[in-house]
Protein backbone atom coordinates (compact mmCIF):
# COMPACT_ATOMS: atom_id res chain seq x y z
CA UNK A 1 0.00 0.00 0.00
CA UNK A 2 2.80 2.42 0.87
CA UNK A 3 5.71 2.42 -1.52
CA UNK A 4 8.27 4.08 0.75
CA UNK A 5 8.05 7.57 -0.66
CA UNK A 6 8.39 7.15 -4.40
CA UNK A 7 6.68 9.42 -6.89
CA UNK A 8 3.27 10.17 -5.44
CA UNK A 9 4.05 7.80 -2.57
CA UNK A 10 4.04 8.13 1.16
CA UNK A 11 7.20 8.06 3.29
CA UNK A 12 5.99 6.51 6.55
CA UNK A 13 9.41 6.64 8.25
CA UNK A 14 9.64 10.38 7.60
CA UNK A 15 6.15 10.87 9.00
CA UNK A 16 7.01 8.89 12.14
CA UNK A 17 10.23 10.88 12.61
CA UNK A 18 8.30 14.15 12.31
CA UNK A 19 5.68 12.95 14.79
CA UNK A 20 8.36 11.88 17.29
CA UNK A 21 10.17 15.21 16.96
CA UNK A 22 6.91 17.10 17.51
CA UNK A 23 6.11 14.98 20.57
CA UNK A 24 9.56 15.69 22.03
CA UNK A 25 9.13 19.43 21.42
CA UNK A 26 5.64 19.37 22.95
CA UNK A 27 6.87 17.61 26.09
CA UNK A 28 9.72 20.11 26.46
CA UNK A 29 7.36 23.06 26.02
CA UNK A 30 4.99 21.62 28.64
CA UNK A 31 7.87 21.13 31.09
CA UNK A 32 8.95 24.73 30.53
CA UNK A 33 5.41 26.00 31.19
CA UNK A 34 5.27 24.13 34.50
CA UNK A 35 8.25 26.08 35.82
CA UNK A 36 7.27 29.46 34.34
CA UNK A 37 5.65 32.07 36.62
CA UNK A 38 3.10 34.48 35.15
CA UNK A 39 1.74 37.55 36.93
CA UNK A 40 -1.59 39.32 36.90
CA UNK A 41 -3.01 42.20 38.91
CA UNK A 42 -6.15 44.14 39.73
CA UNK A 43 -7.09 47.39 41.39
CA UNK A 44 -4.13 49.26 40.00
CA UNK A 45 -1.73 46.79 41.59
CA UNK A 46 -3.49 46.52 44.97
CA UNK A 47 -3.84 42.77 44.43
CA UNK A 48 -1.38 40.65 42.50
CA UNK A 49 -1.54 36.98 41.58
CA UNK A 50 1.17 34.66 40.32
CA UNK A 51 0.30 31.44 38.50
CA UNK A 52 2.43 28.80 36.86
CA UNK A 53 2.49 28.58 33.08
CA UNK A 54 -0.03 25.76 33.43
CA UNK A 55 -2.42 27.99 35.41
CA UNK A 56 -1.81 26.76 38.96
CA UNK A 57 -2.15 29.57 41.53
CA UNK A 58 1.21 30.00 43.26
CA UNK A 59 0.94 33.27 45.19
CA UNK A 60 -1.31 36.16 46.07
CA UNK A 61 0.08 39.58 47.01
CA UNK A 62 -2.37 41.92 48.75
CA UNK A 63 -1.36 45.46 49.70
CA UNK A 64 -2.57 46.76 53.05
CA UNK A 65 -4.54 49.53 51.31
CA UNK A 66 -6.76 46.88 49.71
CA UNK A 67 -7.90 45.49 53.08
CA UNK A 68 -11.01 47.10 54.54
CA UNK A 69 -12.69 44.94 57.21
CA UNK A 70 -15.99 46.68 56.42
CA UNK A 71 -15.76 45.85 52.69
CA UNK A 72 -14.46 42.33 52.18
CA UNK A 73 -16.58 41.96 49.03
CA UNK A 74 -14.42 44.42 47.11
CA UNK A 75 -11.26 42.61 48.22
CA UNK A 76 -12.74 39.30 47.07
CA UNK A 77 -13.58 40.85 43.68
CA UNK A 78 -10.02 42.18 43.34
CA UNK A 79 -8.58 38.75 44.15
CA UNK A 80 -10.79 37.07 41.56
CA UNK A 81 -9.85 39.69 38.96
CA UNK A 82 -6.12 39.36 39.69
CA UNK A 83 -6.24 35.55 39.44
CA UNK A 84 -8.26 35.80 36.22
CA UNK A 85 -5.73 38.27 34.78
CA UNK A 86 -2.82 36.00 35.68
CA UNK A 87 -4.62 32.98 34.22
CA UNK A 88 -5.30 34.80 30.95
CA UNK A 89 -1.63 35.80 30.80
CA UNK A 90 -0.67 32.15 31.39
CA UNK A 91 -2.98 31.04 28.56
CA UNK A 92 -1.34 33.56 26.25
CA UNK A 93 2.13 32.33 27.27
CA UNK A 94 1.06 28.72 26.68
CA UNK A 95 -0.41 29.59 23.29
CA UNK A 96 2.83 31.30 22.33
CA UNK A 97 4.93 28.36 23.54
CA UNK A 98 2.71 25.72 21.98
CA UNK A 99 1.65 27.66 18.88
CA UNK A 100 4.12 26.20 16.43
CA UNK A 101 3.55 22.71 17.84
CA UNK A 102 -0.24 22.94 17.77
CA UNK A 103 -0.30 23.48 14.00
CA UNK A 104 0.27 19.80 13.23
CA UNK A 105 2.09 18.19 10.35
CA UNK A 106 1.57 19.82 6.95
CA UNK A 107 -0.38 17.65 4.53
CA UNK A 108 -2.61 16.13 7.22
CA UNK A 109 -5.26 18.77 7.65
CA UNK A 110 -5.38 21.25 10.47
CA UNK A 111 -4.06 24.81 10.72
CA UNK A 112 -0.60 24.08 9.27
CA UNK A 113 -2.05 22.57 6.13
CA UNK A 114 -1.73 24.94 3.19
CA UNK A 115 -3.93 22.76 0.98
CA UNK A 116 -1.12 22.03 -1.46
CA UNK A 117 -0.99 18.24 -1.10
CA UNK A 118 -1.68 16.70 -4.51
CA UNK A 119 -2.87 13.36 -3.07
CA UNK A 120 -6.16 14.55 -1.57
CA UNK A 121 -8.41 17.50 -2.27
CA UNK A 122 -7.74 20.22 0.28
CA UNK A 123 -4.40 18.64 1.19
CA UNK A 124 -5.67 16.78 4.26
CA UNK A 125 -6.28 13.13 4.97
CA UNK A 126 -9.91 13.45 4.05
CA UNK A 127 -11.44 14.80 7.25
CA UNK A 128 -13.53 17.92 6.92
CA UNK A 129 -16.00 19.78 9.07
CA UNK A 130 -19.54 18.59 8.38
CA UNK A 131 -21.73 21.09 6.60
CA UNK A 132 -25.15 19.87 7.76
CA UNK A 133 -26.88 19.67 11.11
CA UNK A 134 -25.39 17.37 13.79
CA UNK A 135 -25.98 13.69 13.13
CA UNK A 136 -26.50 14.18 9.40
CA UNK A 137 -24.21 13.27 6.56
CA UNK A 138 -23.14 16.25 4.46
CA UNK A 139 -24.77 16.47 1.05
Amino acid sequence: MFDGGGAGGFDMSNLLAQAQAMQDQLMQAQANLETQEVEGSAGGGLVGAVVSGTGELLRLDIKKEAVDPEDTETLADLIVAAVRDASENAKAAAAQAMGPLANGIPGFGGPADDGSSPELPGGGIGFTKPSGPPGQNPA
